[in-house]
Formats: structure tokens, C-alpha cells, sequence
């Protein structure tokens, strides 16, 4: 094999896939999250309580939950390319209609519907770049895509306070009397679909199923990249379940699926409610709470990129989740001490905090490959990351319900650290539920 040929095939895919996916998640977590930045004027114009808020975001998670599967197996089938583009199509139409909502029905069905709609997208970008990078260089290469996730906030704020604040201004000049009385979440929610809907007819352009069709690659580079591919492949061979139902009645899969569940617990319970946390600091110049919001995502994007390299260099993934669990556990305790004695303290806790649970995600998603193939691993990534994803609805959830009953955010604190930490210990037991030859392929050397 031409080794020149192969690590330059894998350099033009990093340079031309990995930040395309970036762009693509970036704009699927801004329409995912953006209810969040309207939350104030979207509950007093459509009367809603706190409790009718809380379902409707939530209910997303049932939507993605149930077609999460169906969705993923269909790309498998379909070809990444068609289907991610339908998916973006769709989500971009739904989280446009958000902005027609009057009633708590229609804010209900169109949440669910969002999550209907972007079911299947991140799994099968996951799947999608199993079928491009070999395996030293998928940590890296899943790190840097998922960078989109804490890069969200940190750009998503300001352009959603932006539009909220300024457009409906420029509008009151407009002729249309329809435009003119537009409220700024419907605009934001209008504008911000935008991008999604024009990136689904730039992905049946952009991308490329298989590397065959690749013409931006040579023919010695598409021949290289496909032999280091089905080596790996070979290597594995009847160690690998495609059975769909074989896998999920293995062991391995549900353990990735409880440390993707404990981890979006702390994950989505610290992100919901990060801002209300930080406006609650005595000492700490709150006028602009969102550059301290900030902050925590900016770190978790360094940690989620030092981390992806360092797992794929040494080829390591049980550590590699314990370690930045275990540390973010004890920063986010050392926060629940600080609150209230030390607000700089506490301010440093929590940005520390949040890099644990996005930081092991580049070498979390490298696990299913190593004993997965064909449907069975595309059924197990959707599975687990629709199942895991309900996290996002228990630690928001566990943590109002304990500042309710305690008037405090020092218990739920508390219960994400624990989440956190329980995510790391799992993934130490990692390596007790895969058979002895899975190990001894994932620590196989790749040639080069």
C-alpha cells in the first residue's frame, strides 16, 4: 500500500468533510437550542407557565427518540448524502413554523416535530465518518466535528440577542404591515432556519457518499483509503455484529448507552441551566452574563479538541473518559462550595466543570466501531444516542425540581457531579465487556 497516497487521501477528507460537518451540526444545534434565547418573550406572548415551557422544550427529546433508529438505518441505506440533505430540509421547515405558534398545542406538536425531523442527523454523521477516516484518526476527527456543540452557544448568543433586538427595528420600516408586527423570537426563529434550509441543497452538491465517487481524490489515493478501510475491516471480521438485533441484545451497547445517558445528565442539566446560575452570583458584573456564559463552552471546545488528539496518539479510550469525568466531578463540587463564598471562585469551578462530559465525547464514539459493522452499527449509534438523549430531559429536570424544593442550586449541583462522575466510572468497565479480540484490534497498530 502507498503510504505517501494514504496520509495524503486522509488529509484532503479532513480538509474537506470535517469542516463542512462542523458547519452542518453548527446549524442544527443553533435551531435546536435558539427556544432558549427567546424563552422570556415567547412564554408572556403565548401566555405559558414555566411547566408548559419546560414540557414543550422537552417533548423534542420524544421526537428524536422514536425515529432516531428508522432514521439511521434509512441513511445506511439511502447513502449520507440524499438523506442528511431531506433531514435538513425538513428541520429548517419546522423550526420556521415555530415562528407562526399561538397556542401551547401548536408550541408542543412543532417541538416534536423538530425533534421528528433532525432524528438521524448526528448518528449518521457519526456513521458517515466511520466510512472515511480509519480508526487512529476518528477521535480527532469526531472531536473537531462536535466542536459545533459548545461553539453554539458561544456564537448562537449573541446573533440570537442580535436578531431579537435589531431586526424587528429594521422591519417597522417595511411596507408589509405583516412584517412590520413580526416579534423578534418570530424572526429569530425565521432567520435562523434560513441556513439549514439552503445548507440541504448544498449537501447533494458538497458531499460524497463513497470514496469511489470522490473526485477530489486521486486514484492512488482512493485505492490507499480503501484498502486501509477494508483491512480494518478484514482484521475484524466475524468480531464485528451486523445483526441489528444481535447487537442490541449485547452488553457493550448498553454500557455506551448508560455513559452516554449519565454524561448528558451533568451535559444538558449544567447547559439549561448555566445562565439563571450565573445571574444568581453576588460580587460578579452580571450585565453582560453572557460572557460568562461563554466561557465554559470555549473551554469545553479546547478540552474536546486536546483530548480527541491525545486518545487517537495513544490509542487509549477507558482513561481518557474517566479522567476528564473524574476532575470535572470535583470542579463541579468545588463550585457548589464556592457559591455564595467566592464568586470568581465558583466562576472558575464551573467553566472547568463543563469540559469533562463534551471533552471524552471524540473518544466515547469511537467504541461502537471497534465491535460493530454495517446495519448493526448504524442501528447501535442511533439507539444509543436516542436513548442517551434522554438525559437531556432527566438533568434539567432533576435539578428545578431540587432549586424548587430547597431554594438552592447546591443539591442539583451536587447530582450532576454525581452523573458526571458516575459517566467516568463506567467508562472504566469499558474494556470488561468487550471480548478479548475487539481489544487486541482496537490496540492493533494501523500500518501506514
Amino acid at each position: 500500500m502507498d503510504s505517501v497516497s494514504l496520509q495524503i487521501a486522509i488529509q484532503k477528507v479532513k480538509t474537506r468533510i470535517i469542516p463542512f460537518l462542523f458547519i452542518l451540526y453548527l446549524s442544527a444545534f443553533i435551531d435546536r437550542v435558539n427556544l432558549s434565547f427567546a424563552a422570556a418573550s415567547f412564554q408572556k406572548d403565548l401566555s405559558l407557565s414555566n411547566t408548559a415551557y419546560g414540557a414543550g422544550a422537552g417533548i423534542f427529546f420524544l421526537g428524536y427518540f422514536l425515529f432516531e433508529i428508522p432514521s439511521n438505518l434509512i441513511l445506511e441505506r439511502t447513502g449520507a448524502r440524499k438523506w442528511i440533505a431531506r433531514i435538513m430540509f425538513t428541520w429548517a421547515i419546522v423550526s420556521a413554523a415555530m415562528m407562526f405558534v399561538k397556542t401551547p398545542v401548536q408550541f408542543f406538536a412543532c417541538r416534536f416535530m423538530l425533534g421528528v425531523a433532525e432524528a438521524g442527523f448526528f448518528p449518521g454523521m457519526i456513521f458517515y465518518l466511520t466510512n472515511w477516516f480509519p480508526a487512529e484518526h476518528r477521535a480527532r476527527a469526531i472531536s473537531k466535528f462536535m466542536l459545533a456543540s459548545p461553539l453554539a452557544t458561544v456564537v448562537g448568543s449573541p446573533i440570537s440577542l442580535a436578531i431579537m433586538k435589531y431586526v424587528p427595528k429594521l422591519a417597522s420600516a417595511m411596507q408589509s404591515p405583516w412584517l412590520r408586527n413580526l416579534k423578534g423570537w418570530q424572526w429569530l426563529f425565521m432567520i435562523e432556519a434560513m441556513p439549514s434550509f439552503i445548507f440541504a441543497f448544498v449537501v447533494l452538491v458538497y458531499l460524497t457518499d463513497r470514496i469511489d465517487q470522490a473526485h477530489w481524490l486521486t486514484g492512488p489515493e482512493k485505492e490507499a483509503l480503501s484498502f486501509q478501510l477494508a483491512e480494518e475491516k478484514r482484521k475484524a471480521g466475524d468480531r464485528h455484529i451486523h445483526n441489528i438485533w444481535v447487537a442490541f441484545k449485547d452488553p457493550r451497547v448498553w454500557l455506551l448507552t448508560s455513559i452516554y445517558m449519565s454524561m448528558n445528565i451533568g451535559n444538558y442539566g449544567l447547559d439549561f441551566w448555566l445562565p439563571k446560575i450565573l445571574k444568581s452570583f453576588h460580587g460578579i458584573d452580571t450585565s453582560k452574563p453572557n460572557i460568562y456564559n461563554m466561557l465554559p463552552y470555549i473551554a469545553a471546545a479546547i478540552g474536546m479538541v486536546w483530548v480527541g488528539n491525545h486518545a487517537d496518539k495513544t490509542r487509549e479510550v477507558r482513561y481518557h473518559i474517566f479522567i476528564p469525568c473524574a476532575i470535572s466531578a470535583a470542579f463541579m463540587l468545588g463550585f457548589a462550595y464556592f457559591q455564595g463564598k467566592s464568586p470568581y471562585g465558583a466562576l472558575f469551578c464551573i467553566t472547568l466543570a463543563a469540559v469533562g462530559p463534551r471533552a471524552i465525547l471524540g473518544p466515547f464514539w469511537t467504541l461502537p466501531p471497534v465491535f460493530l459493522g454495517g446495519s448493526g452499527l448504524a442501528a447501535s449509534i442511533a439507539f444509543i444516542n436516542s436513548v442517551g438523549n434522554l438525559g437531556g430531559y432527566l438533568g434539567p429536570q432533576a435539578l428545578g425540581v431540587l432549586a424548587d424544593k430547597t431554594k438552592s442550586n447546591v443539591p442539583g449541583i451536587v447530582v450532576l457531579a454525581t452523573a458526571i462522575l458516575v459517566t467516568g466510572i463506567l467508562g472504566l468497565m469499558v474494556s470488561n465487556h468487550h471480548t478479548h479480540e475487539a481489544e487486541e484490534m482496537a490496540k492493533e497498530p494501523v500500518s501506514a
